[in-house]
């Protein structure tokens, strides 16, 4: 769980209004910026987010899921299921999609929430505890199966999340199997019995210096993984960080080890989902 510093302050933006020649030109520099500087600044992340397609997939006898997608220039690729911080899904998680999807993925940033991301601690605490755990993982299957049979992907599917979104990684590759799984200091409080489902590799990303997701909690989760035997499913890093490290946004950002943590990330995916 994020606590008021950890997963930084989204940064509200006020709709753009750009000239259409401007427009067409600024999204086209946007290619050759690297992510961080993207996500640094919060009118190249909206710029960067107003690229993917708004989707709605109606599930029968299910409430429907919604996020944002982003397609490759490609006819196909590996899909990968972007899982939000507790914020909910904000421009942040789009331009990471966006990004994704410059690389040759079909990238789906799913809204667990259903509702406009929040800006301020609180607002974020009351999405997290209006949700209906049950509900969310129906959305989250639902959304892997879309990708697999999606006619755009090659049918691997990947997941990724931050915080909230890293503990929901997770579950999501427990609840239905996919390809690969990549956990941002999420919650891995898991027994044996419950990681056994688990199909594809899992790579987590953690920091030394985390007052939430500790260094105890993900010993446990190593243990758990050794005893269902699945340690070969598993590598961990370890970053001389805090939590939410990788979140340019907060406080505790730390640009070197996001960096190195987003390169192992792209290797993983690459390897996984080929």
């Amino acid at each position: 769980m994020c606590d008021l510093h950890g997963c930084g302050r989204h940064r509200a933006m006020a709709p753009i209004s750009v000239p259409d020649s401007k427009r067409r030109a600024f999204l086209k520099g946007l290619i050759s910026l690297p992510l961080a500087a993207v996500l640094f600044d919060p009118l190249l992340a909206r710029a960067q987010a107003d690229t993917l397609q708004t989707v709605k997939l109606e599930i029968e006898g299910a409430d429907p899921v919604q996020g944002a997608l982003a397609l490759p220039e490609g006819e196909v690729g590996p899909a990968v299921l972007l899982i939000h911080e507790w914020w909910g899904l904000n421009d942040q998680i789009k331009a990471v999609a966006a990004e994704l999807a410059k690389l040759g993925f079909v990238a789906f940033a799913i809204d667990l929430f259903d509702s406009e991301p929040a800006t301020e601690p609180d607002a974020a605490m009351a999405l997290v505890e209006g949700l209906d755990r049950e509900v969310a993982t129906a959305k989250l299957v639902a959304a892997i199966e879309w990708l697999a049979s999606y006619d755009r992907t090659t049918g691997k599917v990947g997941t990724v999340g931050w915080c909230f979104g890293g503990g929901w990684s997770l579950d999501a590759s427990l609840a239905t199997p996919v390809d690969a799984t990549v956990i941002y200091y999420g919650n891995v409080e898991k027994t044996a019995a419950e990681v056994e489902p688990l199909y594809g590799p899992v790579l987590g990303h953690f920091a030394t210096e985390d007052k939430f997701i500790t260094r105890d909690m993900v010993d446990r989760f190593e243990r758990a993984m050794a005893e269902a035997g699945k340690s070969e499913f598993l590598t961990v890093y370890w970053y001389d960080a805090d939590h939410a490290f990788a979140n340019p946004s907060g406080a505790r950002y730390d640009a070197s080890d996001a960096r190195l943590a987003w390169d192992r990330t792209l290797e993983f995916l690459r390897a996984a989902l080929a």
